[in-house]
């Protein structure tokens, strides 16, 4: 698959460093010298540099025979243009990233695809669905939903007082006759080796483990994994940021009581008029005095979302030494997600990793229409739509010639989730959720072709 992706900056580069693993054709370019001297370098693909809205850089791209660009400059406007330009120029298929998350509320209104852009994503808007989707499952440290909920994925580190702790994945189904979930992926402590559970796996203590589950089967993972649902009410968030704004915006509307720090005077007020559901706080967030002047004992959780991931970091640790409930932080380096458990802070969140997940359904073979990557493992959860010609259709799903490094976690048929055991049979139209180690992406999607 020709891809070209215009913009060196932090998501241009991770997107182009992760795609380059999956042995894709990718051209990236950008007019700032050192991003692409650094790109040059650092990866196996080809790199232009030059103006992504110039006609002449887009031609030596060779735009007319690409299958994707991904437009991710820090300009929306600039993204904006180069799609509706490669649209014209015969690229199949565009991604333009946008800050302005009105326009994806109102994508129909503004026609978007009319004028050649056939995707728009705001990792600022991911950042905040994912921290509200957190905050409601508030004792799991990862989520993810696929068809509204349908079926949700859940990641938990098993502790003591788990019920299954020392028992086989066969012997915790026992537990609940009825299994509303399913185990998906599994990391043991203080390793970097991501297992595909099996009926003869044993769960172990410290474990963080994935799963799948349907509507009302979280309350039987609290159950089980001998979690607290706790009530999130109160919320602090650290950083007027446009992650900060939106998920102030969001939970106000949700009816949670939100309270925002942010040290620019200007932009606090500016906040205060934007958000007037919202206690906006002119002040510095890393002084431990004004967290306690506002009350931060009686926090529920804590959400810190400048633009330091050092900051992020540290102002949750201090939030965690006073007893909030829940933290999570907005970090950039991809090395601190193996840190976030063992130092105490309950999530860590990253928006070149959510902006990565959200594109790559797109150079996925077969018709791949959600995807994310596990936090931290080498595995992704792929939901694929079975069609006709599929070589899954109408087997049972023991039958099928399925890697033993892949399973499939679920089934959402007409709109309802299904935990996926052995003697299911699959159906046309039916979408399916696959959770595979990496090695054997290429199989399972050859199954779904």
């Amino acid at each position: 698959m020709k891809i070209v992706i215009a913009g060196a900056g932090e998501v241009g580069f991770h997107l182009a460093k992760l795609l380059s693993f999956e042995s894709q054709d990718i051209t990236l370019i950008d007019i700032d010298k050192d991003s692409i001297a650094y790109a040059d370098t650092h990866l196996d693909i080809r790199t232009i540099r030059g103006d992504t809205t110039s006609i002449a850089t887009l031609k030596e791209a060779r735009i007319e025979n690409t299958d994707l660009i991904i437009a991710v400059t820090a300009s929306e406007t600039t993204n904006i243009t180069v799609c509706v330009l490669a649209k014209q120029m015969g690229a199949k298929r565009t991604i333009a990233r946008i800050s302005n998350t009105e326009f994806i509320e109102n994508q129909e209104v503004a026609g978007f695809k009319k004028f050649g852009i056939d995707e728009l994503i705001s990792p600022e808007s991911l950042a905040a669905s994912e921290i509200e989707l957190l905050l409601n499952q508030s004792a799991f440290n990862d989520s993810y939903e696929f068809e509204n909920g349908a079926l949700t994925m859940v990641g938990t580190s098993l502790s003591r007082t788990a019920s299954f702790v020392g028992k086989s994945v066969k012997e915790a189904a026992l537990i609940f006759p009825e299994l509303h979930f399913m185990p998906i992926a599994i990391q043991r402590e203080g390793t970097q080796y991501t297992l595909i559970p099996r009926g003869d796996t044993i769960f172990k203590e410290g474990d963080q483990v994935y799963f799948m589950t349907v509507k009302g089967g979280v309350d039987e993972l609290y159950k089980l994994t001998g979690k607290v649902k706790q009530r999130i009410k109160n919320v602090m968030i650290l950083g007027g940021s446009k992650i900060g704004y939106k998920t102030a915006r969001d939970l106000c509307t949700h009816n949670f009581h939100v309270k925002l720090v942010e040290k620019d005077n200007d932009k606090a007020f500016d906040l205060a008029e934007k958000l007037p559901k919202t206690l906006v706080i002119h002040g510095d967030g890393r002084n431990v005095e004004l967290l306690e002047e506002e009350n931060i004992y009686d926090m529920d959780a804590f959400i810190a979302v400048t633009g330091n991931s050092e900051t992020n970091i540290m102002s949750c640790l201090v939030a965690k030494s006073k007893s909030v409930k829940k933290t999570i932080a907005l970090v950039e380096n991809m090395d601190y997600f193996q840190l976030s458990h063992s130092i105490g802070i309950d999530t860590l969140i990253n928006k070149k990793l959510l902006a990565a997940n959200n594109i790559f359904r797109y150079i996925r073979k077969g018709d791949v229409v959600a995807m994310t990557k596990l936090n931290n493992m080498n595995a992704e959860l792929l939901e694929f739509i079975a069609k006709p010609n599929s070589q899954v259709i109408g087997k049972r799903i023991r039958d099928l010639d399925f890697p033993r490094s892949a399973t499939i976690g679920g089934i959402v048929r007409e709109g309802r989730g299904i935990i996926a055991l052995g003697d299911h049979t699959i159906k046309v139209g039916d979408r399916i959720v696959v959770c595979c180690l990496l090695r054997s992406i290429n199989k399972v999607e050859r199954m779904f072709i």
